[in-house]
């Protein structure tokens, strides 16, 4: 798969943050709790264009929870026209990030590629954001919102499903994680690949 129209992708979390400040990011999607401040990593970083979204990386309502809202996934989608039409492939480098890297920001990045790439097989998608970030667990929720917006119907959420059967068998105490955070119904997903 070709990346977007620019030569690097990276996914990360805000403690890798500084160690990408000197490799040339053009482009940053944060993806942070609500409320939390702006990273300090970035004052390393040369000058880039930059998106911030807040809000918590669960998918279940609960007290003091700002869940992932399709007002959100339209952020990502503009994010990703703009990117389009403003990275070259000679110097362009889309770095996103959450707080862990694993699940907020794998999920937009996947949504990206999807979008940038609208004719790409699902399972490829996913298959290209796990060679970029093996240990990806991206949110189901916003996985759903971007599949229903970029009109794939449903083949999103599966290709999703098939990547946590995957995962849960390279990474079997993610089960447990998984489920103390709140998402047993990703879990229970990919125990049940469709």
């Amino acid at each position: 798969m070709k990346d977007l129209s620019i030569s690097l992708l990276t996914v990360c979390g805000l403690s890798e943050l500084e160690q990408h400040g000197s490799r040339g990011v053009t482009h940053v999607l944060s993806i942070l709790d609500p409320e939390w401040p702006e990273p300090d990593g970035f004052r390393a970083y040369d000058r880039h264009h930059r998106t911030t979204l807040h809000f918590d990386d669960a998918i279940e309502p609960g007290t003091g929870i700002l869940l992932p809202q399709p007002a959100h996934m339209e952020q990502v989608l503009e994010f990703g026209r703009r990117l389009a039409t403003e990275a070259s492939a000679a110097d362009g480098h889309l770095l996103v990030h959450c707080h862990m890297g694993i699940s907020r920001s794998t999920a937009a990045m996947a949504t990206l590629l999807a979008q940038l790439h609208p004719q790409e097989n699902e399972d490829v998608i996913f298959a290209h954001l796990l060679a970029i970030r093996p240990q990806i667990w991206p949110n189901s929720r916003m996985i759903a919102f971007a599949d229903q917006m970029l009109g794939r119907s449903g083949r999103m959420s599966a290709a999703l499903t098939r990547l946590y059967a995957r995962q849960l068998e390279l990474r079997p105490d993610y089960a447990r994680q998984m489920v103390a955070l709140g998402r047993g119904r990703e879990v229970e997903m990919g125990r049940n690949p469709r």
